[in-house]
């Protein structure tokens, strides 16, 4: 039986040593975990280009960002697909109404 004046084995010392790097890496990738989110809400919609608010617009039933202080237009995923739809099908509701883009930017 130890003493309990005897030194930890090398087993021992390695499971510690082991076990405080795993809670180590669990804590950087929690707080990585949370600055990214972080990152994300500080940025969600804001334009990319000068950080102005966006706002969203429908046209359509097709829904693009538009930011309040440069004018950027900004897409999400398969948007692009449903306006190049709309520009194709001349029967479509954006051909009566001067097009997608005529009113995206207030042209007639």
């Amino acid at each position: 039986m130890d003493s309990p004046d005897s030194k930890p084995s090398i087993q021992e010392q390695k499971y510690f040593a082991d076990e405080e790097t795993r809670l180590t890496q669990e804590w950087r990738e929690r707080l990585n975990a949370q600055r990214a989110e972080q990152r994300r809400s500080v940025h969600f919609m804001k334009c990319p280009k000068c950080g102005g608010d966006l706002a969203e617009l429908e046209h359509d039933q097709v829904k693009v960002d538009r930011c309040t202080e440069c004018g950027g237009v900004w897409l999400d995923n398969g948007e692009l697909e449903l306006l190049e739809h709309q520009v194709r099908s001349a029967s479509g509701p954006a051909a009566g109404s001067g097009g997608f883009f005529s009113a995206l930017f207030k042209r007639t």
